[in-house]
């Protein structure tokens, strides 16, 4: 009896010790812009919870429905960024802008606005190098069929010199000349053969190119300007290699990846139902128990796309780190100034 009154008030005892621990720690609001951002920010901000914080993620409007990246930045609550408040929002082209333009400015220009440093979230759901493992979460099948390193390698190079030109005419304040569902028309892949990609791609360069040179020609006062606006992108992460990271993110996973990721699911699930029936050995009860368990284990490629995480090795990852450590040591800061004016 002694030792069951001893161990429920040691229980008492922890879960108060547990309660007062929490009302001890500061809460970080963090405002984005749709509801597919709270599962991806939730998932970067909970490596930096500890004893001391911890964040709620939201979206920026408690009495409508507004969404979006400047409801985020400006949010509804009447309380501006900064006080244990921030915002987490896709970068979408005012990175590379680099104040040229008023929404980049927004973004740019307050320390409490965490970006993608890519285009959007989808970028970074799309790394090339998980894309083999999201493949493998949705078919449960780990036979590697196709490339998409090398895929979106060729096709980043391909769409490069276009995208350099569409980002000097937005920086020139000329978004109306050439929008963004236009540049994606000429940045489409059609008729993809995951067998060899090259013909695709090489369509792909042949609509960029002969855009670019329409450009040279129609735009004369950009000559000596290409160069130098390559160098400055390159130090904000843009290259050849990984322009795919930087164009509109429902156009890459809606178009590039698709294309690609599409016919692998659908051979990677055959192939796994071969195996299964020829496993079966004639076996109809077996093999269809099987085949039935199989198709319930799979998962939609779209929303294993949607839960990838796999993009840490990513150079923008790691940028966006670095912001959010800026921003948690801003608090700290401010914490102890305030601790020492209260003495």
């Amino acid at each position: 009896m002694a030792k069951d009154l001893s161990s429920y008030l040691n229980s008492r005892y922890i879960n108060a010790a547990d309660k007062l621990k929490k009302a001890k720690r500061k809460k970080i609001v963090v405002y984005v812009e749709a509801y597919d951002d709270v599962f991806f920010w939730r998932n970067i901000l909970s490596e930096y919870e500890n004893d001391e914080r911890f964040f709620e993620v939201m979206l920026p409007s408690k009495t409508n429905l507004n969404r979006g990246k400047k409801v985020a930045m400006m949010n509804q609550l009447g309380e501006g960024l900064g006080a244990n408040m921030i915002a987490c929002v896709d970068a979408d082209l005012d990175y590379l802008l680099q104040r040229k333009t008023r929404n980049s400015c927004m973004m740019l220009d307050n320390p409490y606005v965490v970006h993608t440093y890519a285009y959007a979230i989808e970028n970074l759901q799309c790394y090339a190098p998980s894309l083999h493992q999201v493949c493998v979460m949705s078919t449960l099948n780990d036979r590697q069929i196709f490339d998409f390193e090398g895929y979106l390698k060729a096709y980043s190079e391909a769409v490069y010199e276009l995208f350099v030109w569409a980002i000097w005419i937005y920086r020139t304040n000329r978004f109306t000349e050439f929008p963004l569902n236009t540049l994606n028309n000429f940045i489409n892949v059609e008729r993809l053969n995951i067998s060899n990609f090259t013909d695709a791609i090489e369509k792909v360069r042949h609509n960029a190119n002969r855009k670019v040179s329409w450009m040279q020609h129609h735009y004369p006062d950009a000559k000596g300007k290409i160069g130098p606006l390559k160098k400055e992108l390159a130090t904000l992460g843009l290259r050849p290699d990984n322009t795919y990271l930087y164009i509109q993110g429902h156009h890459l996973m809606d178009n590039v990846i698709s294309s690609a990721m599409d016919p692998v699911i659908t051979i990677l699930r055959r192939d796994r139902e071969k195996e299964i029936k020829r496993l079966a050995n004639g076996n109809s009860k077996q093999m269809d128990n099987e085949l039935a368990c199989y198709q319930h284990s799979q998962a939609p490629i779209e929303q294993m796309i949607r839960r990838n995480t796999n993009f840490r090795q990513s150079e923008q990852y790691q940028l966006i780190k670095a912001h959010i450590e800026r921003v948690l040591a801003s608090f700290s800061d401010n914490d102890e100034q305030k601790s020492e004016e209260k003495l």
